[in-house]
């Protein structure tokens, strides 16, 4: 599916590495036949803080950037490459971790039956204490 693309003004250029864009658009109104124009204001990504107010820029879609960015300013006809964020590296740095604590988990000496009926019995009499208090909330 092609990407829209659209035509406006800068009118803000604030926030780092965004622009808002003021596009116009003109139509016909379908009863009156007389032409209407209508504002709509986009939040561009601007990547090297190229644009200031008062430009005329070319927004085209792309995936969403932020809450309110779904545009990329294009430069010089041109669609600039987003920065995409790296989550691969950083699952993969933390898998190694992940597999030395069940390592040392393992590695742990094991509970004796008394230490292991002691906790079973710790867990749920903690529960029930929680679940009779927020009844006795509920009826007041």
């Amino acid at each position: 599916m092609p990407r829209r693309i659209l035509e406006g003004d800068v009118v803000s250029d604030k926030t780092d590495k965004t622009v808002t864009v003021l596009v116009e658009r003109r139509f016909r109104h379908p009863v009156y036949k007389k032409y209407i124009k209508r504002t709509d204001k986009y939040s561009a990504h601007d990547e090297a803080n190229h644009f200031k107010a008062g430009d005329r820029v070319q927004i085209v879609e792309c995936r969403p950037i932020s809450k309110t960015k779904r545009w990329t300013v294009l430069v010089d006809g041109k669609e600039p490459e987003v920065k995409a964020k790296a989550p691969a590296a950083k699952k993969a740095a933390a898998k190694p971790a992940a597999k030395k604590e069940t390592a040392a988990k393992k590695a742990a000496p094991a509970k004796t039956a008394g230490e292991a009926k002691a906790a079973a019995k710790k867990a749920p009499a903690k529960t029930a204490a929680k679940k009779t208090t927020a009844k006795k909330d509920a009826k007041k």
